[in-house]
């Protein structure tokens, strides 16, 4: 079972239900993942997602990653990948997978600058930085660039958005 708990700052809009749209796009995530079984009654898993300022995550990407600019979104793993599949064999255990945190300002021209909308947009980078929490890096290379965009894709399909690496003329 998956707990998402989420901080939503007022900068936000209230019009959208950020704590819904953040424990649906988990919850795709995991299910897009390879580990799936995170989302079985037995296993008690948690991921905290922050709807914050772009000078809060300016502040952490600086402290962590040594990068003084605000990003979209940044993910803070708290579980080694490997030990996933011991979590979800054992079909008891505990963890907490770790902490997404979103940039209002640099989501909001992101996804203007796009054209697509916000929400949609946030969902995007909250299945993103899940599958970060998750052990997927497309930092590593092409092919794993290309693994962690196909578990993307098939996410935000299942949540009724457009693949967002579609080429659009």
């Amino acid at each position: 079972m998956i707990l998402v708990e989420a901080d939503v700052s007022e900068e936000w809009d209230s019009s959208t239900d950020w704590a819904l749209l953040a424990d649906a796009a988990v919850r795709a995530a995991v299910a897009e993942s390879g580990v799936p079984g995170l989302l079985d009654d037995g296993v008690e898993a948690e991921v905290s997602v922050k709807f914050t300022s772009d000078e809060e995550v300016r502040s952490l990407n600086a402290a962590w990653r040594g990068k003084d600019k605000a990003t979209n979104v940044l993910s803070f793993p708290m579980v080694e990948q490997e030990q996933l599949p011991v979590l979800t064999r054992s079909g008891a255990g505990e963890a907490l997978l770790g902490d997404i945190v979103l940039a209002y300002g640099v989501c909001s021209s992101e996804a203007a600058d796009k054209g697509v909308d916000m929400s949609g947009h946030a969902a995007h980078l909250v299945v993103h930085g899940t599958l970060h929490l998750l052990g997927f890096d497309h930092e590593l290379g092409d092919e794993e660039a290309e693994t962690m965009e196909e578990a993307e894709r098939r996410a935000l399909a299942g949540l009724g958005i457009a693949d967002p690496y579609e080429i659009r003329h």
